[in-house]
């Protein structure tokens, strides 16, 4: 089972650390909004990626010289712990709480990526929260979350089934056609293109839920 903790290579370590504040960046953007892009690679001709996104629409990538991935991994609810740094996107619902649409881990290297609750575009109206956890307990919708970031705290109600992820290493081999991505920032240059320096790859053929 992928952990997100103390086994990380340093050299991994310090890529994660690079990707926590590109991830910050992206994620901490309100105007313009960042360009994310979520879908499946259809082809690579040199350094661009030709994807099919999610909507259905085509789109191309410029990737750079320097290209970073931060692999996704499969995992379960039993690796969320109190102390654990984790991302949640989720619907609000009525008496406060986020019901979660999906959960990833961060590893150790990248505790503080963009910490807060904020909007997302996952759905209409959902929600993305990067928080702390103080506790975790069975209910009868699943798992009761609370997680606190710098601002306040929420209760994140987990139901059955939700995805649950961990960002793990990831290699430049896994960018190939098939492979199920996601980019949290694609910058738009002044001809327009879009180039990305890091890019999610969903590993053993998963797709990347937030």
């Amino acid at each position: 089972m992928p952990k997100s903790s103390s086994w990380l290579p340093r050299s991994l370590v310090a890529s994660l650390a690079a990707v926590s504040v590109l991830i910050s960046s992206a994620w901490a953007q309100q105007s313009p909004t960042p360009t994310r892009i979520r879908g499946t690679i259809e082809s690579i001709d040199g350094k661009t990626l030709n994807i099919k996104t999610r909507e259905g629409t085509d789109v191309k990538v410029n990737m750079t010289d320097d290209i970073g991935v931060i692999g996704i991994a499969k995992t379960s609810l039993s690796e969320i712990k109190p102390g654990s740094y984790i991302g949640v996107s989720a619907m609000p619902q009525p008496d406060g709480s986020q019901k979660a649409l999906a959960v990833h881990i961060f590893p150790e290297a990248m505790r503080g990526a963009s910490e807060g609750f904020k909007p997302w575009d996952l759905r209409p109206n959902s929600t993305m929260t990067n928080a702390t956890v103080a506790q975790t307990v069975a209910s009868v919708d699943g798992h009761d979350i609370q997680v606190k970031y710098k601002d306040g705290e929420k209760k994140v109600v987990v139901p059955p089934g939700t995805p649950i992820v961990a960002f793990v290493g990831g290699e430049k081999s896994e960018i190939k056609p098939g492979a199920k991505i996601i980019i949290f920032g694609a910058k738009k240059k002044d001809d327009g293109s879009l180039e990305t320096n890091r890019i999610g790859v969903g590993l053993n053929g998963i797709t990347p839920p937030m």
